[in-house]
């Protein structure tokens, strides 16, 4: 689809599996497995779904999902299939190779989000997207660098290290226009320093949800996930944004949804609800 000067393009990058309860948090599994049924494990299927951004001659390449470098133990413990997909057949699909991503903006350091950035090649790991610049904010760099007993374990140095190694990395801090018709929206429930774009239209704007939102059944306000850190923040700052999104009629994109990529909104007697499915 085209919004503004862009035209937009999901890019999916395989497939995994988390646990129903902590996608969740509160929320009681009686009421979510309504929108996401879980398996015998109460595991729940998630998307790593990408988004590529194209024109202005540029190709901007939103998160870039698990990537290849976990572990055998790791993979095992999330089910990643990449076989499912990858970032190289998507972009091949869209006659695109990871060299013509000219910037690749990461919302948050976690590994389900940034693992793509980086690859093995010849023994060591090396920026992806070769002729990329990195977009990270400041304070995300921060903790990711010095992460907490909490989420420790989502941060893997061998994600972004290399980008700074490679002089690739581009550190910005807070929201801002980040090309024209782009701008970045800056979000710290989940965790500080995550970043969404949208991509401007005079009609149908596009925000990348990221964490804030990661699937479509996360639209009631309080449905939140039990890996956000600061729950209250994550709260009043999804509020106000879906608030925003209703009366400016923003399509939705949904980073890990197994099914819808992307989607409008509407408001309901109690709660903002899924309206209709947009393919991008």
């Amino acid at each position: 689809m085209r919004f503004g000067d862009y035209e937009c393009f999901a890019v999916e990058t395989g497939k995994f599996e988390l646990d129903g309860g902590a996608m969740f948090g509160v929320v009681p599994k009686i009421l979510w497995e309504r929108k996401i049924p879980a398996n015998d494990k109460n595991l729940i299927p998630m998307q790593a779904r990408s988004l590529l951004i194209q024109g202005k001659g540029k190709n901007i390449l939103i998160d870039t999902g698990i990537g290849n470098k976990l572990s055998e133990k790791l993979k095992k413990i999330y089910k990643v299939d990449l076989d499912s997909a990858n970032i190289d057949t998507s972009l091949s699909k869209l006659g695109l190779t990871c060299s013509d991503i000219t910037d690749v903006i990461i919302t948050h350091l976690h590994f389900d989000h940034a693992g793509g950035s980086t690859c093995i090649k010849n023994n060591k790991v090396v920026p992806t997207f070769q002729n990329a610049t990195y977009y990270i904010q400041k304070k995300q760099w921060e903790i990711a660098n010095n992460p907490s007993v909490r989420d420790r374990a989502s941060y893997m140095k061998e994600n972004f290290m290399p980008l700074e190694e490679a002089g690739v990395l581009k550190l910005i801090d807070g929201p801002q226009k980040i090309f024209n018709g782009i701008d970045i929206v800056v979000t710290n429930g989940h965790t500080p320093g995550q970043q969404h774009p949208l991509v401007k239209d005079k009609t149908k704007p596009l925000f990348f949800c990221a964490d804030l939102i990661p699937t479509s059944a996360h639209l009631p306000i309080p449905w939140n996930m039990a890996y956000d850190n600061f729950p209250m923040t994550l709260i009043e700052e999804k509020g106000k944004l879906l608030s925003r999104a209703l009366k400016e009629n923003w399509i939705l994109f949904f980073e890990h949804d197994p099914h819808i990529a992307a989607a409008t909104i509407k408001q309901a007697e109690k709660n903002i609800e899924l309206d209709s499915p947009v393919s991008i």
